[in-house]
This record gives structure tokens, C-alpha cells and sequence, in this order.
């Protein structure tokens, strides 16, 4: 199987184009057009995943946490990621990173955590804006169905749950043909044309703009399609950062920290006091999510799960909430299961190993 369609199938769930400015998802060693027998699947990319890689016969690793970061200037062995670049393209292994767009997929990273928690009725903690856009378009009105249900098919019209959502308002449209044209109505040279059409509004996330965008030149009847794409500013509730949700029933703090640490697979947790509540609203987020906090506490969360959190901030939670930092590898550990469901899904013929390597940096001294 080519790269090319792993990735495709990967970036159908989680485009590139979601991730925040300062990522580095996507193809980071290799060709798109180079066949793959298998993929290694892992949280992070260390020589010692690549070994891996090359005992289980796997020319390709999908990893969460890209290994190129910032620009590499050189390729002398200095440190682990240049020592890693180097052996991937010696022994001839794709690397590939889907990070910060899959954390902020609706169904990502934070979502298999919340599964894990057994949260229910789950939303995004903080939805990402300027990921939208809507399409103007005019058309005949005879042809207006045609049009509308081909940019349907190509993925527009969705708020929500709902699809085939459309504004359709009509009127008159003029034009001229020049000379040299050859136009759907009226003749190259002649007069002014008059046409009853329809403006035609649809929503398109903006990693369906080029589809979209296709789609409409191509089941358009004018020769020259008029058109306009503006970018919208309203949240998009299926991307964003963190997710909130409800366990089924009211927990302790203590028998919450205790739910954490059994189904999160972690063995330390450093949190706030334990508030006299009872905690049944959680919010989450794999990985450093202590920029996410005022969001938790404005959507009544009673508990937030996360990582990295710094001695100061704890405070910020201000006896509101109670805080679980159970640390980043440990909150991002079932990235690689997430992979593996998605490719199952997608690709159910092509061959997915879990990587065995625990590339956690972070060691835990407990007496």
C-alpha cells in the first residue's frame, strides 16, 4: 500500500490543516509514494522505536509527537533527533505525525480518554474558530438542485449534526457574453442577458474548501462560475481543544482520583485538595492543558484531567474545581490505539503493530 493512501486515510479524520501554527504534523521522513508493508504505531519516535520498527519488518512508523519540531540546519548526529532522522532514512522508514490536529479532532485524543473515563455526552471544552467558511454561488434556476446536491455530495452544508443544510434566496442575473465566449445562454458578442437564478449559500470546513471548490466548477452550467468564499469566525463544534463530559454517576474525590489512576494506567497523580463535592462533571485534555482551565471552570466542571501543569497554576483552580495532572505520556498513551482503530477502519487489509517500546522520558521514584 502507498503512503500516499495511509495518510489520506489518517488526514480524512485529522487534516493537517487543524493543527495550530506553531506543529510540525505530517510526513516528516520519507516519500508519499513509497509502499509500505506495515506501520509501527507509537506515542513518540525514539531510536528505539525505530529498532523496533525494523525487527517486526515495519518501513513506516505513525507516531503522535512529531520528531522534527523546529527546522533541523544539519544532520550531524547531535542529539536524539537528528541520530533518529538519520537512522529513519538510512534504513529507509517513513515517519509521519498526526499531533495537534488530532488532539483537536471532535473524535481524537481527548475523546479515547474520555472513553476510557466512561464520560458521557461529551462536547469540545474549547471549539476552534476561523475553521469555517461559506460559499456564495449563482446558478440557473432550472439547474439549482443539480448544483445544490453535487456540493452536498462533496462534503458541504453541514452544521452539526444536521447535513444538506443550504440558504437559497432568488432573483435576476445579468450578463454580457464577450467575444470568444462560448456561453450556456445568449450569444458570444450579443446583448445583455437577463436570468432568473438562485443565490445559493452553503457552510464548508475549511479543509473541504479545494474538494468544494472542484465540485462546484465542475457540475456548474455556467462557463465562467461566479463565486465567493468567506471565512466565518463562528465556532466549529466538532474541532477544538479538551472535551467536557458527565460520568454516570457522582464520584468522591477520592474514589475519582482513584477511577483516574485505574483506568488511566497511571501510578502517580499530583492534584489539588479534594474538595467536600461530589464530582461528576469532568473536563480533560491529553497532553499540557493548563491554558484550558478558565474554560473548565466557566463550563462547571467539577474536576479536570491534564498534564504538565506548573507549581503556580495549581492555585489557579482556586477550590472551584479539583485538578489531576496524571502526566503527558500517561494522558496521550492511547494515542497509538486510536491509530489503530482509525486504519482498521479505513484500511481494514493493511497490517498495524502497537509499539511495545515505552517512550515515557518521565521515571517515577516511589518508596
Amino acid at each position: 500500500m502507498l503512503a500516499s493512501d495511509i495518510i489520506d486515510a489518517l488526514e480524512g479524520f485529522a487534516p493537517g490543516c487543524y493543527q495550530e501554527s506553531y506543529d510540525n504534523s505530517g510526513l516528516q521522513v520519507g516519500n508519499m509514494n513509497s509502499e509500505i508493508q506495515s506501520a509501527l504505531l507509537s506515542l513518540d519516535i525514539t531510536e528505539a522505536v525505530l529498532d523496533e520498527a525494523r525487527q517486526k519488518g515495519c518501513n513506516m512508523v505513525i507516531a503522535h509527537h512529531p520528531i522534527i519540531f523546529s527546522g533541523l540546519k544539519r544532520l550531524s548526529g547531535n542529539g536524539y533527533v537528528e541520530r533518529v532522522v538519520e537512522k529513519a532514512i538510512r534504513e529507509n522508514i517513513l515517519l509521519y505525525a498526526a499531533h495537534t490536529n488530532l488532539d483537536n479532532a471532535r473524535a481524537g485524543v481527548n475523546s479515547i480518554i474520555a472513553e476510557k473515563m466512561g464520560l458521557q455526552q461529551t462536547r469540545v471544552l474549547q471549539a476552534m474558530r476561523g475553521k469555517l467558511l461559506k460559499l456564495y454561488t449563482y446558478v440557473p434556476k432550472e439547474a439549482a438542485d443539480a448544483l445544490r446536491e453535487a456540493l452536498f455530495g462533496a462534503g458541504a452544508g453541514a452544521i452539526g449534526q444536521y447535513e444538506e443544510c443550504s440558504y437559497n434566496s432568488e432573483g435576476k442575473g445579468s450578463f454580457r457574453p464577450g467575444a470568444g465566449t462560448h456561453p450556456v445562454l445568449g450569444t458570444a458578442g450579443g446583448p445583455r442577458e437577463w436570468v432568473e437564478e438562485v443565490k445559493l449559500e452553503v457552510l464548508v470546513p475549511q479543509h473541504l474548501e479545494g474538494k468544494v471548490l472542484r465540485k462546484l466548477k465542475e457540475a456548474h452550467p455556467y462557463e465562467e462560475v461566479a463565486y465567493e468564499f468567506i471565512r466565518l469566525e463562528n465556532e466549529n463544534p466538532d474541532l477544538g481543544a479538551g472535551l467536557i463530559g458527565t460520568l454516570p454517576e457522582a464520584m468522591d474525590g477520592l474514589a475519582f482520583l482513584s477511577h483516574v489512576q485505574q483506568v488511566l494506567k497511571t501510578g502517580c497523580i499530583r492534584h489539588t485538595q479534594i474538595l467536600q463535592k461530589p464530582i461528576q462533571t469532568v473536563a480533560l485534555c491529553g497532553g499540557a492543558g493548563s491554558f484550558l482551565l478558565k474554560q473548565a471552570l466557566a463550563s462547571g466542571a467539577d474536576a479536570f484531567i491534564s498534564a504538565d501543569y506548573k507549581y503556580h497554576q495549581f492555585f489557579d483552580a482556586d477550590g472551584h474545581l479539583l485538578i489531576a495532572d496524571i502526566g503527558h505520556w500517561e494522558s496521550e498513551q492511547f494515542t497509538p490505539e486510536l491509530f489503530q482503530r482509525l486504519l482498521a477502519e479505513k484500511l481494514p487489509t493493511f497490517a498495524t503493530l502497537l509499539s511495545e517500546t515505552k517512550t515515557n522520558p518521565v521515571h517515577y521514584f516511589c518508596c
